[in-house]
């Protein structure tokens, strides 16, 4: 990864940052000489590493507020700031509405929504307090501005999410600037899960104008960005990752001559 800037002397906490998107982003901040705490329910299988330096790990279902309260005392006890947060956690199984029960719905939009509102609020108590506030990135998708059947639920949180973001970005200026990576398909460890194999993950993949998924490290330089001085005057804003979108069904279904 090129790195965007220098984060030198800069504390990040991403959540869920131990594997797929969370551990791209949380690299690209350890490139770019942030100090990272990742966090999650449980530890990655491996350390997340990059530029000779290792993310620091801590256990925390961020569910729990009284959870969180308490771990962002532990970062801010220990490490004296926080400067970034990238509000990363979340996720959805394939579910369509009729199945499950409202209850298993509801679990959805407490992760995908509820967590970085708590998640948030903690991390303002510390930005709000120090010289330079501090900068917190949502992690949101294409689903919350598009049907998605499956992940109804998941799709109405990220649009909330990113409502939640600009209204954040509204009240807590000038010190908290509050900014959306809205993501389209990322490459990840458990594309499979989705795509099927490596041409079904192709066969996706020539569905976005670029030609491909992302990277999670394209993600993280996104964030790395959100996060430096170079967005200084970015706040409220919702950056589209997706590679140029989603080609219209429409294009595919019409027909040209006769």
């Amino acid at each position: 990864m090129a790195t965007i800037t220098d984060l030198s002397g800069r504390v990040a906490v991403v959540t869920g940052g131990t594997r797929g998107v969370g551990a791209g982003i949380a690299r690209a901040l350890l490139e770019a000489g942030a100090e990272v705490v990742t966090c999650a329910r449980r530890p990655a299988d491996r350390p997340v590493e990059a530029g000779g330096r290792t993310a620091r790990f801590l256990p925390v279902d961020l569910r729990d507020a009284d959870a969180v309260g308490a771990f962002f005392t532990h970062v801010g006890g220990e490490y004296g700031r926080l400067d970034v947060l990238v509000n990363n956690a979340g996720g959805t199984p394939y579910r369509m509405l009729e199945e499950g029960g409202a209850q298993r719905h509801a679990r959805v939009i407490e992760l995908n929504l509820l967590a970085p509102l708590t998640t948030s609020l903690a991390a303002h108590e510390q930005m709000r307090a120090q010289p330079g506030g501090g900068s917190i990135v949502m992690i949101g998708s294409v689903s919350g501005s598009r049907p998605s059947p499956g992940s109804a639920a998941y799709g109405a949180a990220k649009a909330g999410l990113e409502q939640l973001a600009r209204s954040m970005a509204v009240e807590w200026a000038p010190l908290v600037r509050v900014n959306t990576l809205v993501l389209g398909m990322v490459r990840t460890e458990l594309s499979y899960l989705h795509y099927g194999d490596e041409d079904g993950v192709a066969a996706v993949g020539r569905t976005v104008p670029l030609g491909r998924l992302a990277d999670p490290a394209e993600v993280g330089d996104a964030c790395v960005f959100l996060a430096s001085e170079r967005a200084a005057y970015i706040s409220g804003a919702s950056l589209l990752v997706h590679g140029g979108g989603e080609r219209p069904v429409f294009l595919d279904a019409a027909t040209t001559g006769n």
